[in-house]
């Protein structure tokens, strides 16, 4: 079996493309030019670059952008001041405070101080709870973007055994969440696995939909999956570096064994990743449409 490639690069130039379109509508029909804010603190080099990619995203789309870099001595009290001056800026839709911020802030009180219906990245309380009770606004960006992947891949997933390695609240919870909802790209039975597990590969062998995000290069090989599953790896590990000094990756699944075995897997890099971005700006074009009373 030669397993089919779900190329996350072209489905997110696909969205992008939709979005595009969408945001110039929404400008020239109705006056609705989305805006996304970015408050990075301290110099984290992986934070520049994420920050920086979203920056870049929001102009190619044409959606509003602007960027506060802080320095990392900031106080809790200056980045609460700041997120309650943007809660309350019109041209604002989405405010994404990049994560992890520097020792001795408080990351869930920040989180907590955005807006809801400002929560672009989907992890206030308000917005995870609606996603538990199957009436979200804004769903976590990798996790849609993992849903996007499988329907636009011509998954079949309502029925499927969907089987998810990993637990925490930016993936693993939630997806298992998206997934098993009465909705369109769900109506799936999901099974959790996690570091307590007592026998990850009775699980995995069970799987029609394999998503791994277990923070472990290689963790998923051949021998734990069946024959024509489909795995979305969300992985993405450093595991050497090449004599030029360019650096080696690898997803938390083993791809040359388990691809020998799959209908369908993302690879790493170009696969997960290349989506995130693209749920944020999606997102943010649905808050500047509920803002404007375009959308419910």
């Amino acid at each position: 079996m030669t397993a089919q490639l779900i190329k996350g690069a072209e489905v997110a130039a696909q969205i992008r493309e939709e979005l595009k379109k969408e945001i110039a509508d929404l400008k020239a029909k109705h006056n609705v030019v989305p805006g996304l804010v970015t408050v990075l603190v301290g110099a984290d080099p992986a934070s520049q670059v994420y920050v920086g990619q979203k920056e870049k995203t929001s102009k190619e789309l044409g959606i509003y952008s602007e960027r506060y870099d802080l320095p990392a001595d900031t106080s809790q009290a200056d980045l609460l001041k700041l997120i309650d001056k943007l809660n309350k800026d019109p041209k604002i839709n989405g405010i994404l405070v990049q994560l992890p911020l520097p020792k001795g802030l408080n990351e869930e009180e920040v989180l907590i101080a955005i807006d809801p219906k400002k929560d672009v990245d989907g992890f206030h309380p308000v917005n995870v709870g609606k996603l538990m009770i199957g009436e979200p606004d804004y769903l976590p960006c990798t996790p849609a973007g993992i849903q996007q992947l499988l329907i636009r891949s011509g998954t079949q997933i309502e029925g499927a055994e969907v089987v998810v390695v990993g637990r925490s609240n930016i993936v693993g919870k939630p997806i298992a969440n998206m997934l098993l909802q009465k909705a369109e790209g769900a109506n799936a039975t999901v099974t959790i696995c996690h570091t307590r597990t007592k026998d990850i590969a009775f699980h995995t062998k069970r799987a029609d939909i394999l998503i791994v995000a277990a923070g472990k290069p290689k963790a998923v090989t051949g021998d734990m999956v069946k024959e024509g599953v489909v795995v979305i790896d969300v992985g993405v590990n450093q595991i050497g570096t090449t004599a030029e000094g360019k650096r080696i990756l690898a997803g938390d699944v083993d791809f040359d064994t388990v691809s020998e075995k799959a209908k369908a897997i993302t690879p790493v890099p170009g696969g997960v990743g290349p989506m995130t971005i693209t749920m944020l700006m999606m997102n943010t074009v649905r808050a500047a449409k509920v803002a404007a009373g375009l959308t419910e």
